[in-house]
Parts: structure tokens; C-alpha cells; sequence
């Protein structure tokens, strides 16, 4: 599903970190080393059919890498 942020995200948490994470050799691999961090928020999203709704968003994020892979798990 293709979508866009729309402004911030808000309510964010950390969902697991370092060995926590089930993918953290494969996000290494990609993107490079990093302590990475599983994150979920809430924002507003415009779909690919160009509705804006609220949203659960998760992504992985690193300090010096940024956030990637954002996917919505819920609409709101």
C-alpha cells in the first residue's frame, strides 16, 4: 500500500530494540549498522487513492540512519 505522512506523528513508542527486533540483521545488512528501534505512532496519511485518514503507523529507525520502512497496521 502506497501512502504519505501528512504532517507529524504523534503518540510515538518503542515497540522493541536491538536483538528484540526479528529483522535486525536484514535492516543491517540494508541500510547498515545502527542501534534500531522498532517505533509506532499515530499520523495522517493520504492514501494512493488520495483520502486522508488517521493512522497506525510502524517503522525501524537508527541514530544516524533515519526512519525507514514506515507500514500502516491500522486505520483509525
Amino acid at each position: 500500500m502506497h501512502f504519505k505522512i501528512m504532517g507529524e506523528i504523534t503518540a510515538i513508542e518503542t515497540i522493541a530494540s536491538g536483538a528484540g527486533i526479528r529483522e535486525v540483521a536484514r535492516l543491517r545488512k540494508r541500510y547498515g549498522r545502527g542501534r534500531w528501534r522498532k517505533r509506532k505512532g499515530i499520523a495522517q496519511v493520504q492514501l494512493a487513492s488520495g483520502e486522508i485518514v488517521g493512522a497506525e503507523v510502524h517503522w525501524y529507525e537508527a541514530t544516524g540512519i533515519g526512519k525507514r520502512e514506515f507500514k500502516i497496521k491500522r486505520v483509525l
